[in-house]
C-alpha cells in the first residue's frame, strides 16, 4: 500500500465509504464512522492499529486473517460492514449527538431492508448514542430491528485499551456462536 501523507488523510475528511453489504447476511458489523485512513483507502477498519481484522479471524469468523483491501471477501462468509454515521472524520468525537441519532435511524432502515441475522455494533458508546439506550452493555441486546437481533461489541480501535485483542476475540466469538445457531 502506498504511504498516505497528512494531506492525503485530510483530503479524505467527510468522504463516504461504500458499505460491504448484501441481503440476508449472517452478521452485519457496524462501525462508528469511517476514519480518515478508511476514507482515503476506501477500505473499512484500515488504520494499522485497528484490531477488527485480527479479531474477526481469531474469533473464527474468517478462516484466515484478511487485509482491509480484501473486505469484499466478507460477503462469501455471510458478513458485511456498514457504519452508524457515513461521513469520515479523524475522531469519533467530531460527530454530533444529532448525527448519531440520525445515523441510528438510517441504520435501522438499512437493517430492516437487508435483514441480517445480527447487527453487531462495534462500540457501546456509539450504540448508546445512536439508539438512545444509555444502559446498554457489551453483548446481546433485547432490542431487535425487524427480524434482526442486535449485539454490541467492543470497539476494535487501538485506542480502546480496556479490551485486549484476546478478550475482544472472545466476545466476537460469543457472537459467532450465536450467529451459527438456527434463527
Amino acid at each position: 500500500m502506498t504511504r498516505l501523507t497528512r494531506a492525503d488523510l485530510e483530503a479524505a475528511r467527510d468522504r463516504l465509504v461504500p458499505d460491504v453489504v448484501a441481503d440476508g447476511l449472517s452478521v452485519l458489523f457496524c462501525g462508528i464512522n469511517p476514519g480518515l485512513m478508511t476514507a482515503a483507502t476506501g477500505h473499512h477498519f484500515a488504520r494499522p492499529g485497528n484490531r477488527f481484522w485480527p479479531v474477526l479471524h481469531l474469533s473464527g469468523f474468517t478462516p484466515r486473517l484478511l487485509r482491509p483491501s480484501e473486505q469484499d471477501e466478507l460477503l462469501s462468509y455471510g458478513l458485511g460492514i456498514t457504519n452508524v454515521v457515513a461521513r469520515a472524520t479523524a475522531r469519533a468525537d467530531e460527530l454530533s449527538a444529532e448525527e448519531y441519532r440520525e445515523g441510528g435511524r438510517l441504520l435501522a432502515e438499512k437493517v430492516e431492508r437487508l435483514r441480517p441475522g445480527w447487527l453487531a455494533v462495534v462500540g457501546v458508546t456509539a450504540y448508546r448514542a445512536a439508539f438512545d439506550d444509555r444502559k446498554a452493555l457489551i453483548g446481546p441486546q433485547e432490542r431487535t430491528i425487524g427480524s434482526s437481533r442486535v449485539w454490541v461489541l467492543p470497539n476494535p480501535s487501538g485506542l480502546n485499551a480496556h479490551w485486549t485483542t484476546a478478550t475482544m476475540a472472545e466476545e466476537f466469538g460469543r457472537l459467532r456462536a450465536a450467529a451459527t445457531r438456527p434463527r
